[in-house]
């Protein structure tokens, strides 16, 4: 009876296939893991999930069972079990139902197979209506990654760590399109080929429960699978310190390794004990050249040419667009050349910003004749710098009011008065104020300055600064930036004094470091508001000083401060 029970076939949960009870838990290991070691060779031994997916709006085949087959690893969001936050739980169905409809695309519609002919090329429209050009273009290979090479580089620590694996808890703190989401999915992609389990959220939609279900289900796989899990949350400081809270045990456990991403400060918007189990990669603003690559890949990838500065070019009348769309696209060389320099330093500001261009010179369907060298002349559509330009409508301004980059610029701008340099200090008010400070901020800054920095050496530079914050309150911006302009330079080329800001820092500084009680006030400084005080000595002995010609002698420091200087060196 027990020989029978040995041999009673168990059926695989993932694979389907039937096998021995003994031998069902190291299958299922291996099954799971994507190991191929079990199955024998063959067509039928194939190994599949099997899953119920719902079908799309409008299909008939709803509750279809789909067999897919099962690789070596697991990515994906989380089930977040109907709430917003990462991808829905059928995001793994509608990749299978994406890959069916595209497969069924390809297919003729007289019934011939779906390799009888070549799929239809898609127009340059197609592909850009399909995904941003941001999104299209994102490497999935370390390889591919364009920029950062003082973090990334050959030989740099953490792309040693990366290309072995040893993938360490990350904040990658930078501006806006500088890759750090395309970091965190080059690292997704190697996790995947290297059995790990990855796991993305949002910040600005998951909740603590989401968070405390992705560390459960990483405690099973740690468990159960040996399978480490890497979490990915972006925009990591919109987390609560109570949320950030929550990583704290089982990123010091190793039961998930995080990254985080994030365009504060570190320090501000992360809690410390959580930084200290992490270590902060710092990703600059891309170079110029940087941005180049990126948009030269991009033209490449949507097969637009590109027209030299020594091309002529002159425009005709207006097609229409379906014409225009089957004629080639050209951009200058110099709308390439340009546009790095209006996106400062963000790849993404700038791949959307050519994305717009494009989008916009094939909806007007506006040909130009063209004079090609090698393939002499010809019509095609043309983008050229304006459009560029025009897609980005202004240079992008990298600017912060609730964090880093304000104490960056309102710091740069003191500096800059310090140093009577009146140019810098116009720059950098002007950085602020065009970047959409609020004026008053900036006033309130100056009336301190004035006193702190400038002093007695001129008396009425808080005079200036008063005024000028008056004037800005009553008419704002935009008319009121000439006032603070004004404001500015007057303090960048008034005398500088900062006795009386350095005297009073040594009074504080004496109060702090005195021990014992405080000397009391003098009697004869006390006022004597009854006689009770009168007759107890309060201002006995008091010299009104202006009754007398001559200078007064008398003590106004306690007994202890006799002949103290807070003004001497």
């Amino acid at each position: 009876m027990e020989v029978a029970e040995d041999e009673q076939l168990v059926r695989c949960p993932v694979c389907l296939r039937e096998l021995p009870g003994a031998h069902i838990n190291s299958h299922l290991d291996s099954c799971l893991q994507g190991g191929e070691d079990e199955v024998e060779p063959g067509p039928s031994t194939t190994c599949k999930r099997q899953r119920f997916t719902a079908a799309p709006s409008g299909s008939q085949v709803e509750g279809e069972l789909e067999l897919e087959e099962a690789g070596p690893a697991t990515i994906s969001s989380f089930f977040h079990k109907g709430r917003g936050g990462g991808q829905s739980p059928g995001a793994t169905s509608r990749k299978s139902w994406a890959g069916r409809e595209e497969a069924a695309a390809v297919k003729p519609e007289d019934g011939g197979s779906a390799g009888s002919g070549p799929a239809p090329r898609r127009s340059l429209a197609q592909k850009l209506e399909e995904k941003p050009l941001a999104e299209r273009l994102r490497p999935s290979a370390l390889g591919d990654y364009v920029g950062q090479e003082r973090v990334l580089g050959a030989q740099t620590l953490l792309r040693s760590l990366l290309e072995s694996h040893e993938i360490p808890s990350l904040i990658l703190w930078g501006p806006p399109g500088c890759g750090k989401t395309t970091l965190a999915h080059i690292i997704a992609n190697s996790s995947r080929k290297n059995g790990t389990w990855f796991v993305t959220l949002s910040a600005t939609s998951a909740r603590t429960t989401d968070i405390r279900d992705v560390i459960s289900q990483a405690q099973n796989e740690k468990k159960l699978f040996k399978r480490k899990t890497i979490l990915f949350i972006d925009e990591i400081h919109r987390f609560n310190k109570s949320q950030q809270d929550t990583f704290l045990p089982h990123v010091e456990r190793g039961t998930l390794t995080l990254i985080g991403a994030t365009t504060e400060n570190p320090s501000f918007q992360v809690n410390a004990a959580l930084l200290s189990r992490c270590r902060v990669i710092v990703l600059e603003k891309l170079s110029v050249e940087a941005i180049e690559a990126i948009l030269m890949r991009a033209v490449r990838s949507l097969g637009v040419q590109i027209l030299g500065q020594g091309d002529q070019h002159s425009s005709s009348a207006t097609g229409s667009s379906s014409e225009s769309s089957e004629l080639p696209v050209y951009i200058e060389e110099k709308a390439l050349k340009t546009l790095p320099y209006l996106c400062d330093g963000d790849a993404r500001t700038g791949l959307n910003g050519l994305q717009l261009a494009v989008q916009a010179r094939l909806a007007m369907g506006k040909t130009t004749s063209l004079n090609i060298p090698k393939g002499g002349s010809t019509d095609g559509i043309l983008i050229t710098e304006e459009d560029v330009k025009e897609g980005l409508q202004q240079s992008h301004i990298l600017y912060d009011r609730a964090g880093e980059e304000q104490c960056n610029c309102i710091s740069a701008l003191h500096h800059s008065l310090r140093g009577s340099d009146e140019n810098a200090s116009l720059y950098w008010l002007g950085r602020m104020l065009e970047g959409g400070e609020d004026p008053l901020y900036v006033a309130r800054r100056l009336v301190r300055f004035a006193s702190e920095d400038i002093g007695l050496a001129d008396p009425l530079a808080l005079t200036q600064a008063v005024a000028a914050y008056q004037g800005c309150h009553f008419i704002g911006m935009p008319e009121c930036e000439v006032i603070l302009a004004q404001c500015v330079v007057y303090f960048a080329r008034a005398p500088k004094s900062i006795e009386v800001y350095r005297a009073y820092n040594k009074v504080k500084e004496h109060l702090r470091m005195h021990t014992g009680p405080l000397p009391p006030v003098p009697l004869h400084l006390r006022n004597a508001p009854t006689t009770l005080m009168e007759n107890l000595g309060y201002g006995k002995s008091c010299k009104y000083n202006p009754t007398y010609k001559e200078p007064v002698e008398q003590d106004y420091l306690p007994e202890e401060l006799k002949g103290t200087d807070f003004f001497k060196e």
